[in-house]
């Protein structure tokens, strides 16, 4: 295939971090990005050109491009980490098939990235699930070995209702561990119960650590996985038994709670860390990342788990279109660069 010299892109405006926590909600992009025409990537060795079919939009996405992200944004690169086309150039056998991808920009027409990252799809693997098969599936899986290695009968998770959150409660309801949801709206309780949540604290309620502090005293978890990062976070990680570990992989909230019970850390053998999934991809087993991506497109294909879809917009609306989708309580945004 010969590659077009030109695609368009939205290009990050910045360089650098901004210094800012003003977490994943966004309803202006154009300070952060310009939809532009760019130069397509030149494939190198190592590297392989792909044809986007439609690329992911997830919280990190948007830490990213306001410069809160663990990495630095480069200016005039567009933005964009996972996303779902066809190998079009590059040093892989992989050329004319369909994949599944990481890399630093692809919220564009074409993308280039190490040929290590990319990901074979199933012909039966739907696009909206092979678009997200990597940052929010394989965190899940990833996340949900700790649970298991845990050997607790229950864990915690807030912000249960977001597709990450779904993911999880999915993964609890199939191997017999209890999920513990947290969410903020009472009218999402139902429908995590439907999905095989045991039990759903709702924030807004009243006395939400009470009832929470009940539910631990009965199930006893062990893990809490956390995206949110506020006060009530912390003290549901207080509430929890000894030997328990608050796993913060997110920061939806721009609060900073208080550690009022550090001792616990001390005389209970409690833990906070934090969780990244590249860090996670590569400190893991070799075997073990592969043997994901096969059990990730599995479920998807099986069922067990699907994409909630907020809506798909198209690149060359994306700077008027996106914020209004990514606002929608529910579901998942995508960016389709054919239109």
């Amino acid at each position: 295939m010969t590659l077009p010299d030109q695609m368009s892109a939205l290009v990050q405006l910045h360089e650098g971090y901004a210094n800012t926590q003003t977490g994943p909600d966004i309803d202006d992009l154009t300070p952060f990005l310009a939809h532009q025409t760019i130069a397509v990537p030149k494939p190198a060795e190592g590297k392989a050109v792909i044809k986007v079919h439609l690329a992911a939009v997830n919280p990190s996405d948007i830490h990213f491009i306001k410069g809160e992200y663990g990495q630095p944004r480069v200016k005039g690169v567009p933005a964009g980490f996972e996303g779902v086309g066809e190998v079009v150039a590059g040093d892989t056998p992989l050329i004319g098939q369909r994949v599944s991808f990481f890399a630093a920009g692809t919220w564009a027409e074409y993308a280039v990235t190490d040929v290590a990252t990319l990901v074979p799809c199933r012909p039966d693997l739907a696009e909206v699930d092979a678009a997200g098969l990597l940052v929010n599936p394989l965190t899940a899986i990833a996340m949900f070995d700790i649970v298991k290695e845990s050997g607790a009968d229950s864990f915690v998770l807030n912000a249960a209702g977001s597709q990450l959150g779904k993911l999880l409660i999915a993964l609890g309801r199939d191997h017999g561990i209890a999920p513990i949801a947290v969410v903020r709206r009472a009218a999402q309780a139902e429908s995590l119960r439907a999905l095989g949540a045991a039990e759903v604290i709702v924030t807004g309620e009243p006395d939400p650590l009470g009832a929470a502090r009940d539910m631990f005293k009965a199930r006893k978890p062990r893990i809490l996985l956390d995206a949110v990062g506020d006060q009530f976070t912390a003290d549901l990680f207080f509430a929890m038994p000894s030997h328990a570990r608050w796993v913060n992989y997110g920061k939806l909230s721009t609060d900073t709670p208080a550690l009022t019970q550090l001792g616990q850390l001390i005389f209970q053998s409690k833990r906070i860390e934090g969780f990244w999934l590249t860090r996670w991809m590569k400190d893991a087993d070799p075997a073990r990342i592969p043997q994901a991506f096969g059990e990730i497109q599995d479920r998807f294909v099986s069922g067990k788990w699907k994409t909630d879809v907020a809506g798909i917009v198209p690149l060359s609306e994306a700077m008027d279109a996106l914020p209004e989708v990514l606002a929608q309580v529910d579901g998942k945004a995508f960016i389709d660069p054919r239109k």
